[in-house]
């Protein structure tokens, strides 16, 4: 575990947009400038400006570990190649010169031409007639950003803060849509009140230029040195609660941020209880539904473990709030390593330490609420919904959000089985005071009439966040295939059976005496004689499962098992990369 750094780097990872050169088993990039006025170099971390371990004179390896190379040994060259190659030319003139009109142009090696990168972004190109460029604030990888005034209009005289993204610098088409996107995920959520404002965007032949709220107030980061490199509980608190509800809008929306860490976070102005914004938007992605991305993006230090292993969603930004919420209440980071290579094998392998000081000293509430963020299995940790509804942060004056998770949970209860929804309701009733919290929270968000909620309740509800980016993302798909809900209403027990995930019960510490007690209802309503096959049908799955499904069933009388049952409410995984959108 090393302590909070100074900086920590952006990376991303794709398969097709390798470095031409073996530095770094890492591509790094800061994916545009933060406003800020330190810069991070590419493949390296800046030292801490905490005390170190190392003895003097010694310092930290690099943060990056050189990408090894292997010497193969080759064939010899084959003789027919240049024969072939010169064939292939000479049959390429042919057909040029015969052809009546030359419609492709192959360069000297035989390769088609690329078509020249469209770097137009359709935006307006007269920056300097509404808005004064100031200093230099803050430099990243692909650009830079300057403070700035507006000349006229309704912001006149107003500070601004303006991003610079080089054109030079987007070399591919995927990086040019990166900067598209962006643009519309800002303008979308510059609504909230913890996201930075977007003002407008502007082009000319050389540089985009973002055009947002200047926050005078500087990071989170250099706000948690300033404090001696944590926060008291209470402070911590506030902090944590103001992440949480921007990053809730984001979900909602379709948005996962993608590069959640205490840099991206700055304060409007100086004053000690100066809201939060959130900022950078230039790793999001949109996370439609059903779906998983699959390229390697983020902070090495705030990554989630599903990242590295390339099939994620929302629940990876979820994880990055914990690491932020760990290092406000202890000031140490939860997974660290001098090297980048180490830092990702303690994310996957090692656990948070939660014995050494301050940890003895923190409530247990807040204990608690860390470590359901920093689980490893992504269907185990709350929402961010579910996290303000967290009993460390439970109050009236930030109430809980919609979760768009409900969404999804209420689609698959529709169309599961009656034997899985009997199992499910059983699982309900055992609830905790602290779920039903949670639950009543979205169920109320829903409006229901006369205690009932119908599809016209979930697509209002959903109605009332509606922008061009939730549209982008797909979330309303989600409603056709709730259609069933159209024609039967759903009361507020059946809500807390559809709206439950029976992954994120297991992670309570009580789960054993949920589930003990689960069955007990299951039994008296639900419970019947089935055989492996039925089960196997129930669960969709082959003759293969045989084996381990007839370990469900009782002997006695050919009913589940309290293993049985409690497996059935987990379904079985089936490994599948259909479902993951590659970039």
């Amino acid at each position: 575990m090393g302590h909070c750094c100074s900086k920590s780097v952006t990376f991303a990872v794709d398969d097709d947009k390798r470095p031409e050169t073996p530095q770094s088993a890492v591509h790094s990039t800061t994916n545009g400038a933060t406003n800020s006025n330190k810069n991070t170099p590419a493949h390296s971390f800046s030292s801490s400006p905490f005390q170190t371990h190392y003895p003097a004179g010694v310092d930290p390896s690099p943060s990056w570990t050189p990408r090894k190379f292997f010497k193969w040994p080759f064939p010899p060259p084959s003789p027919a190649k240049p024969i072939m190659s010169a064939i292939m030319k000479r049959q390429a003139t042919k057909k040029l010169k015969e052809s009546p009109v030359a419609t492709e142009v192959e360069s000297g090696g035989g390769e088609r031409a690329e078509p020249p990168l469209d770097k137009t972004f359709g935006f307006s190109k007269n920056l300097g007639a509404k808005y004064e460029l100031g200093k230099e604030v803050g430099r990243g990888h692909f650009g830079h950003t300057c403070s700035g005034r507006a000349k006229k209009g309704q912001f006149k005289n107003q500070p601004v803060a303006i991003k610079i993204i080089s054109k030079a610098k987007m070399t591919t088409a995927i990086a040019i849509e990166d900067v598209r996107r962006e643009v519309k995920i800002l303008k979308a959520l510059s609504g909230h009140e913890n996201t930075v404002k977007f003002y407008d965007a502007f082009e000319d032949a050389q540089n985009i230029y973002i055009v947002m709220e200047l926050c005078e107030g500087g990071e989170l980061l250099d706000r948690i040195l300033s404090r001696g490199g944590r926060y008291a509980e209470d402070d911590a608190k506030t902090i944590v609660v103001q992440i949480l509800r921007v990053v809730a809008y984001c979900h909602l929306q379709g948005v996962v941020h993608r590069d959640l860490k205490p840099e991206n976070f700055l304060f409007a102005t100086s004053d000690e209880d100066a809201p939060l914004k959130i900022i950078d938007f230039g790793l999001s992605d949109f996370s439609r539904p059903d779906e998983r991305l699959n390229d390697i993006v983020g902070s090495a230090y705030y990554v989630a473990p599903e990242v590295l292993h390339r099939s994620y969603s929302i629940e990876a930004d979820i994880w990055s709030i914990g690491v932020i919420a760990y290092i406000l209440l202890c000031g140490s980071r939860p997974f660290w390593s001098r090297t980048e290579s180490g830092i990702f094998r303690s994310v996957l392998r090692a656990d948070p330490n939660y014995n050494d000081s301050p940890w003895p000293h923190v409530s247990p509430e807040a204990k608690d609420f860390v470590k359901r963020l920093l689980n490893k299995d992504h269907r185990k940790r709350m929402t961010t919904a579910q996290a303000l509804g967290h009993p460390w942060l439970r109050d009236e004056n930030h109430p809980i959000p919609l979760d768009i998770q409900t969404f999804k949970l209420v689609k698959s209860y529709i169309h599961a089985t009656s034997f899985k929804r009997t199992a499910l309701k059983a699982l309900s009733k055992a609830l905790t005071e602290d779920h039903l919290i949670y639950l009543r929270a979205q169920f109320n968000h829903l409006e229901p009439k006369d205690g009932f909620v119908t599809l016209d309740n979930f697509r209002l509800a959903l109605a009332k966040y509606m922008t061009d980016t939730m549209k982008e993302s797909r979330i309303p798909d989600i409603l056709i295939a709730m259609e069933p809900l159209s024609y039967k209403g759903m009361h507020f027990e059946e809500f807390c059976a559809a709206a439950i995930s029976t992954y994120q019960i297991e992670a309570l510490e009580e789960w054993e005496n949920i589930a003990s007690t689960a069955f007990g209802y299951f039994e008296q309503e639900g419970n019947k004689v089935t055989t492996v096959e039925e089960l196997a049908q129930e669960m969709n799955l082959g003759a293969s499962a045989y084996n381990l499904l007839k370990d469900w069933i009782r002997n006695s009388d050919g009913k589940l098992s309290l293993l049985g049952y409690t497996k059935f409410l987990h379904g079985v995984t089936v490994r599948s990369s259909h479902n993951t959108r590659r970039q």
